[in-house]
């Protein structure tokens, strides 16, 4: 294990709900959106009414040093090209009467967020989200009455375990490890390991009893991590507990944040189209 990081010692929610939206959204006529999911190993887009129009590693140059390292922006301009290039696919060059929401993860640093406030407002929009990656797993494959869930993303670079409790994450922990740092024959044993230890950690620091239930629930598995059949049965067996493991792991983070997206275009007096899992050239 690289290292850690904790969100409970924190005192406080890791997302607050005042730092969730990025200016305001403008109401008047039709808005459409985005929803990014900014990752270590690509970058992946949802549009309503089109679905998925890119996804995975297709979104960043593989001749040049990845922008996004263990979930965590290291290059700003080249993250700012890719936005714009995937905001003029999406919504062409008038950008006003749109939104868009663009998920970090979980325990990001102040830096990593106000540096995703700064590239969303320079986009032009009228409206923008910076959601936290467990909340959009959660809107798009937790339990559907709020009650308490653990979310475990295995992603290429970041293992996270958060725990949510009507929709608000109260913990998190953080592994700076992923897919791509373990031998392939290691992996399962390693990567389970990992989850179960920030677990582990969470349960001994659980006052209210949330942790244990939703455990009798079942975590939400998500990210490449949960493709892997050991170790999605290994994290079941060390645990004692049934696993969930989301439709397309992969896409869980974006699709949530379409969800989220979808949500403020409602609310904004929009009337967007269901979503179909399209992929565009």
């Amino acid at each position: 294990m690289r290292s850690s990081r904790d969100g409970r010692r924190r005192r406080r929610p890791v997302l607050r709900r005042s730092d969730a939206h990025v200016g305001d959204v403008h109401r008047a006529g039709p808005l459409r959106g985005l929803a990014v999911d900014l990752g270590s190993s690509g970058a992946r887009a949802w549009v309503p009414g089109q679905g998925l129009v890119t996804g995975g590693p297709g979104g960043w140059d593989e001749h040049a040093r990845r922008p996004v390292r263990r979930g965590r922006i290291i290059d700003a301009e080249s993250c700012a090209g890719l936005l714009e290039r995937l905001a003029d696919a999406a919504l062409g060059a008038r950008r006003q009467d749109s939104v868009i929401v663009l998920s970090h993860p979980v325990l990001a640093g102040r830096e990593h967020r106000a540096q995703a406030r700064e590239l969303l407002a320079a986009l032009g929009v009228s409206g923008a989200v910076v959601l936290n990656s467990a909340s959009a797993a959660a809107a798009c494959a937790g339990p559907p009455d709020g009650g308490p869930v653990l979310v475990v993303d295995m992603g290429a670079e970041l293992t996270e375990v958060a725990l949510l409790v009507d929709g608000t994450v109260v913990d998190a922990r953080q592994t700076d490890a992923g897919l791509t740092d373990l031998e392939p024959g290691s992996m399962p044993a390693e990567l389970a390991r990992n989850v179960l230890d920030m677990i582990t950690s969470m349960w001994r620091e659980d006052q209210h009893g949330a942790v244990r239930g939703a455990l009798r629930r079942g975590p939400v598995l998500t990210g490449g991590g949960a493709l892997n059949g050991e170790v999605t049965d290994r994290i079941a067996g060390c645990l004692g507990a049934p696993v969930s493991i989301a439709r397309d792991p992969s896409t869980t983070v974006v699709r949530g944040a379409a969800l989220v997206l979808e949500s403020v275009l409602g609310s904004a007096g929009a009337d967007p189209a269901p979503a179909r899992p399209v992929r565009l050239r």
